[in-house]
């Protein structure tokens, strides 16, 4: 993939980390294979497919890696013990590669959406709806309400915020975790 990209458009400056979400899972009796498989999906693809295109950036002296996570990175979200765990990982990550590679023009950085009205999104308010034996439409309205904001955000907002990070004017922001929240991670 990464050898017909480049034979089509060349090197690669700007790398976006992104993966599906993992089933929602308790933080207690899911299966190993399970674990072992969404890190497999979730945190050792994203790292092994930076691995091959970082050479490049650094010999040209410059790149931009970022990485979308989740909000439960920052405030973990009941029943999400997948997605809460393994991203977190990439924070560790992320803020580690920072540093080694900040002295050849390559910043690293992390992306936390809140409530962006994603598939995903919808999919989550679904199964908080399951769970809470009520509708998607009322799930999805008393979200909302928790927002400071007062609705979701667009991902037209959310990429706004990824064009910046790709930018020569954010060449300094290095090893950072931005969010686009609406305000609704209460956590500092």
């Amino acid at each position: 993939m990464i050898a017909d990209i480049r034979e089509r458009w060349g090197d690669i400056d700007i790398l976006v980390n992104n993966s599906g979400g993992p089933p929602p899972a308790p933080a207690q009796g899911t299966d190993g294979a399970v674990w072992q498989q969404q890190f497999s999906v979730m945190v050792a693809s994203l790292i092994q497919l930076t691995d091959k295109l970082l050479p490049a950036m650094r010999s040209r002296g410059w790149g931009r890696i970022i990485t979308t996570t989740s909000s439960g990175v920052i405030t973990p979200i009941p029943g999400l013990a997948l997605s809460n765990a393994l991203r977190m990982s990439l924070l560790g990550w992320s803020k580690t590669l920072a540093s080694e590679v900040a002295g050849d023009g390559v910043t690293v950085n992390v992306m936390v959406p809140g409530r962006i009205a994603t598939d995903r999104v919808s999919q989550l308010d679904a199964f908080k709806a399951q769970r809470e034996n009520s509708s998607a439409e009322a799930v999805a309205e008393k979200s909302r309400q928790s927002i400071p904001a007062g609705r979701y955000g667009e991902p037209q907002e959310y990429g706004a915020v990824a064009a910046f990070l790709a930018s020569q004017p954010a060449s300094y922001i290095t090893g950072a975790v931005i969010r686009v929240d609406g305000g609704l991670i209460g956590a500092i």
